[in-house]
């Protein structure tokens, strides 16, 4: 069973940095992390291969910086990594994100499951796993928490609902994005980690995977961030005591004023 996984590096939520003429992150530099969402895919991908048998492939597009993160993916048990690395693909939105991994995808050609995170958590936008599987073609379900069964170019799942699960047989190749729920991401191995170091670090730039600068990054992205600012953190409270009854009406009172 092949399996391709596709991760994203995404900057520490305590170390965000935003172009001020792009109001796009700043990647370069930062400390970064692998996308928290995207360790489930990865343990997903192992389990099934160790289940299975196959390999396993993790491809990430970004600046030079994100090999750690896929190097961190072979600790964990993935087989190859590859990264899509160009000027020409910063700035890109979902749509051009998945526009180029489904290029990279295609240009790997073997394959039977594609694995995502349910979100990167610098976006949250769910988006990028749906788009590959719209560029590509597939059949895709969302929200997965429980692989049952793979069998015969079939995959049978469960995916989360907001009153339970649905239960999915869906042809393969598919593309999943996975919840939390699914599994417990490993700690890297020290053979794991040994291997890391050793392992072919492909890199597939725009040429390469014969891509159009006008359908990629910045220039490919439909959507375009206007403004991006923190919050103001705003902190009012009152404090009352006495005994329950009391509080209780003053309680309603508030909420009535609330309402009017």
């Amino acid at each position: 069973m092949n399996i391709i996984v596709c991760i994203k590096q995404v900057p520490d939520t305590t170390e965000i940095k935003i172009d001020s003429e792009t109001n796009t992150l700043i990647r370069e530099g930062v400390e970064s992390i692998i996308n928290p969402f995207d360790l489930y895919a990865i343990e997903e991908a192992v389990r099934l291969k160790e289940k299975y048998g196959g390999k396993i492939t993790a491809i990430s597009m970004g600046p030079p910086q994100v090999e750690k993160a896929l190097r961190d993916s072979v600790a964990m048990g993935v087989d190859e990594i590859i990264l899509l690395t160009d000027r020409k693909f910063a700035g890109a939105d979902t749509w051009a994100t998945s526009l180029t991994l489904a290029a990279a995808i295609n240009k790997i050609n073997t394959y039977d499951l594609i694995i995502f995170g349910q979100q990167a958590i610098d976006g949250d936008t769910a988006q990028v796993g749906p788009g590959v599987a719209t560029h590509l073609e597939l059949p895709q379900v969302g929200f997965a928490k429980e692989i049952e069964e793979v069998k015969d170019k079939r995959i049978i799942l469960q995916r989360l609902m907001e009153d339970g699960y649905e239960r999915i047989d869906m042809p393969l190749p598919a593309v999943i994005t996975v919840i939390k729920d699914i599994n417990e991401p490993r700690l890297p191995s020290l053979r794991g980690k040994r291997k890391a170091k050793k392992v072919e670090l492909k890199t597939w730039s725009a040429d390469i995977l014969q891509l159009d600068e006008n359908d990629i990054g910045l220039n490919g992205s439909p959507t375009q961030v206007v403004k991006i600012f923190s919050p103001e953190i705003k902190k009012k409270g009152e404090k009352h005591e006495g005994n329950p009854e009391d509080l209780a009406q003053i309680l309603l009172n508030k909420l009535k004023e609330l309402s009017n």
